[in-house]
């Protein structure tokens, strides 16, 4: 397996997740501020948690269909790298975002069949980078971190004009096998390396990270 899979944990909501990320090796850390979510964490959380990452570990902060005055007040308080677009946003909102707060935006798209695939290609053209997640079930409140995958060989050798990462389902006994198929540098974990909702485990996040690499 190559070494320079960059691994993504997102929902951290205490600050020894953030020790354990950064001890694992984490490339990014994700702070998710949609409200319905159980790793939902206020500014002033977050701005905690953000300061205690180490350089050179990113720092996302992942969004639902926000508006300019939430996303005007969480850039004040909160120190991010990336702005995560995880709702429905359409590619006019993802580059007006990109140029309003001179951030990297990363935008995710939910995948369930092939059509899914070809909007991966309009937002290529918008975002610094695509997270191609698994699209929610039907009812599902929140628009990822449900912890389903989708069919990995929807994108097995698909490549994009800016960097990706895979999401949607992957656990330390799966992503070896999501990386070979998809031939991803990227993946992103959420429920997958948790002990109960919203509450990340060490142990899970260490094994996820090595059996990436």
């Amino acid at each position: 397996m190559p070494s320079d899979i960059r691994v993504k944990i997102c929902g951290l909501t205490r600050p020894e997740d953030v020790t354990a990320c950064a001890t694992a090796g984490a490339a990014y850390i994700g702070l998710n501020f949609f409200p319905k979510s159980p790793r939902f964490v206020s500014f002033e959380t977050a701005r905690d948690l953000a300061v205690d990452v180490p350089i050179g570990v990113g720092k996302v902060g992942l969004v639902v269909n926000a508006d300019d005055a939430f996303l005007d007040e969480l850039i004040a308080k909160v120190p991010l790298d990336f702005i995560q677009l995880h709702g429905s946003e359409p590619p006019e909102r993802v580059a007006d975002v990109r140029e309003r707060y001179g951030l990297p935006v990363i935008k995710a798209v939910g995948v369930a069949d092939a059509e899914d695939v070809a909007a991966l290609d309009t937002f290529a053209d918008v975002a610094d980078q695509l997270l191609v997640d698994a699209k929610p079930p039907k009812n599902a409140v929140m628009p990822g971190g449900n912890g389903v995958a989708f069919d990995w060989r929807l994108i097995s050798a698909r490549r994009w004009s800016v960097p990706w990462l895979l999401a949607g389902g992957l656990t330390p006994d799966n992503v070896a096998e999501a990386i070979a198929l998809t031939g991803t540098r990227q993946v992103d974990v959420s429920s997958g390396v948790e002990s109960a909702p919203g509450i990340k485990d060490a142990g899970l996040i260490r094994r996820f990270v090595e059996a990436a690499r």
